[in-house]
């Protein structure tokens, strides 16, 4: 067995059933085993995706455990040399995995590689690479700074703001969303430290790889997309005391210096002005929601072959998406009796703000789709995708299916 694939699941089964369709896509010819451990999910992901994947090792638990004790629960399983630890909201290309699986034989350095990701919007995600959280860079990221700066390696040094994101080169700290790891190196530190709940694992994983002497190594030859977040809602408290609550974990853990307590300091009120921060965007997000509820529903765009816009707009038909106007983009340069074709499709959006785009993933791939995202970052678009024969969609905003 050469990989291991560890997804953790809650309550994203429409987002699963994509980021697996295009993992089986990506090991086609590769031998490895895929773990799913659903964390008390309650929107019957099991029952939906069992059936479905009838050769994926599922793992369920009764409550929910959390991201590192779950992926240390299937990591007792894995036979796999490599271990990818990866997100439920992902779509992997089909050739990122053995991209990747190449460069870490190649490098036996590098004790683990995170591939670069976008987000559902066709944006650069930058913790793909980052630095570890000291006390400066976290200063300049709660202050704003390194939004205003960032491609500076001072201000936004936490993001490593002045480093390429198209080179590969090693950095400081990996992003759990999409995390290669030798399984030897995994073994050797025990997995991921359980008192890590939600968020802060992957920076501490990554510090104990550099302190047993392995390099961290972003990798720039592929591209995974990661919708980002589905799992958790942002605007809550929760989210606010769990992020920075693991900041605060690991400075406890890392930093026991007199810096280390101010820094301790800093951060218990960076939980504190998120949580009312937090309070805010929930408010304004209601006000913002109830107003948008009253709007006329924006047409969807399918992006397709004939016989693909078929399948979806099907799909659609039966859906509660609460809109009938669809149109299709032909997925070359005939256009036939589509409404434009894919290369005209940026100035077509730039003159129609809000339209849901929906790709199909058949004829095209997910490595063609994924530069086309990039192209279309700016204009505006809601995007989503649907690979050929399954039963739902997954966008940073769900199409209601």
């Amino acid at each position: 067995m050469l990989l291991s694939i560890i997804i953790v699941n809650y309550n994203v089964k429409h987002y699963l059933e994509q980021c697996l369709c295009s993992i089986n896509r990506a090991v086609s010819g590769i031998a490895a085993e895929i773990f799913v451990v659903d964390n008390a999910s309650t929107d019957g992901s099991l029952n939906f995706l069992q059936p479905l994947f009838p050769d994926i090792q599922f793992i369920s638990n009764d409550t929910n455990l959390g991201f590192a004790k779950a992926n240390n629960q299937a990591l007792n399983l894995c036979t796999g040399k490599y271990v990818l630890f990866l997100n439920p909201d992902t779509l992997v290309p089909e050739e990122a995995i053995s991209t990747s699986l190449s460069y870490m034989q190649e490098h036996p350095e590098a004790g683990a590689i995170g591939i670069r990701m976008i987000d559902g919007n066709g944006y650069f995600l930058p913790e793909s690479k980052r630095a570890f959280p000291t006390p400066m860079a976290c200063l300049y990221k709660l202050s704003g700074l390194a939004s205003l700066f960032p491609r500076s390696g001072i201000f936004n040094k936490y993001a490593l703001g002045n480093l390429d994101q198209h080179t590969t080169q090693p950095v400081q700290v990996l992003a759990g969303a999409c995390m290669m790891v030798q399984k030897k190196v995994l073994e050797s530190l025990n997995g991921f430290d359980e008192r890590y709940f939600m968020y802060g694992e992957d920076i501490d994983l990554s510090y104990r790889l550099a302190e047993a002497g392995y390099q961290n190594h972003y990798f720039a030859d592929t591209t995974v997309l990661h919708f980002k977040g589905k799992s958790s809602r942002k605007e809550s408290f929760a989210y606010v005391k769990q992020f920075y609550g693991a900041m605060l974990l690991f400075v406890k853990k890392q930093y026991t210096s007199g810096a280390g307590k101010n820094f301790s300091l800093l951060m218990q009120s960076a939980i504190a002005i998120g949580g009312i921060l937090s309070s805010f965007r929930r408010l304004f997000m209601l006000d913002a929601g109830t107003k948008n509820e009253t709007k006329k529903r924006k047409p969807i765009w399918i992006v397709a072959t004939a016989e693909e816009y078929t399948e979806i707009s099907s799909l659609l038909e039966k859906s509660q998406t609460g809109c009938k106007e669809f149109k299709r983009v032909s997925v070359d340069n005939i256009k036939g009796n589509a409404f434009c074709t894919l290369a005209e499709l940026p100035s077509y959006l730039l003159a129609n703000k809000g339209i849901n785009i929906i790709f199909s993933i058949g004829t095209l791939t997910v490595s063609q789709i994924l530069p086309e995202l990039e192209r279309l970052s700016d204009k505006s678009g809601r995007f989503h995708f649907h690979i050929q024969g399954t039963k739902g969609m997954a966008g940073t905003e769900m199409l209601s299916l």
